[in-house]
């Protein structure tokens, strides 16, 4: 086989040859592990809609995406409605993403029908271990910063700042964008048609609750 000339145009071809064939493994192998990536990726928000629900047997209805704008950027909020074995209405999950500290920090928020929370998870963070990444234990219930039963109807903020939610030591900065991907996940909530639907039966019921007590 004849040697090919060492040349500008040769190591080009060679290059490139090698480019389209490492090219070429990689979509294979990506292929490969897409399903099972995308299979876990499913599972992950299945399990964290019922912990955050804090119910496990439950029926969840196709996501709605709501869009708002969030200091002049758009943010999508992904939302899902969920009922109990009977059919009752149990509120939403919705995910909600801000910047943290190290980059993106996901937060998964489950709401009651009123719009107390009713538990979270952290669905994807890149956050300093030890400390920003303390997020998933630090606000849930019985923890320093507990919000959970909370309504964001208020704006949560952290006591740094003059609200009432402990910060994580040393990482207020995390502390600021957790709270505030939660606060955004609840504005969002609120205005889906289901959450509306809620408050105008609470109100209704409230009206005929008082109604029945003049006419007492």
């Amino acid at each position: 086989m004849k040697k090919l000339e060492s040349s500008l145009t040769n190591m080009v071809l060679v290059l490139t040859l090698v480019a389209v064939i490492m090219g070429g493994i990689l979509a294979f192998v990506n292929h490969l592990t897409e399903g099972p990536i995308n299979e876990q990726k499913a599972k992950a928000l299945a399990d964290g809609i019922k912990t955050v629900m804090v119910s496990d047997n439950i029926t969840v209805a196709d996501p709605v995406e709501v869009k708002q704008d969030i200091d002049g950027k758009e943010a999508i909020f992904t939302i899902y409605q969920v009922k109990d074995a009977q059919g009752q209405d149990l509120g939403a999950a919705v995910e909600s993403t801000t910047g943290g500290f190290g980059g993106d920090l996901k937060v998964l928020v489950g709401f009651d029908p009123e719009g107390k929370i009713l538990g979270y998870t952290l669905l994807e963070h890149a956050e300093t271990p030890g400390l920003g990444a303390k997020a998933d234990k630090w606000f849930q219930k019985g923890e320093k910063g507990d919000i959970i039963g909370k309504d964001p109807k208020e704006p949560l903020v952290v006591s740094k700042d003059g609200g009432q939610v402990d910060a994580i030591t040393a990482s207020t900065i995390t502390s600021r964008a957790f709270l505030k991907a939660v606060n955004n996940a609840y504005n969002a909530y609120k205005v889906t048609p289901a959450a509306t639907a809620d408050a105008e039966s609470g109100a209704t019921k409230q009206v005929n609750d008082n109604e029945e007590k003049v006419e007492e």
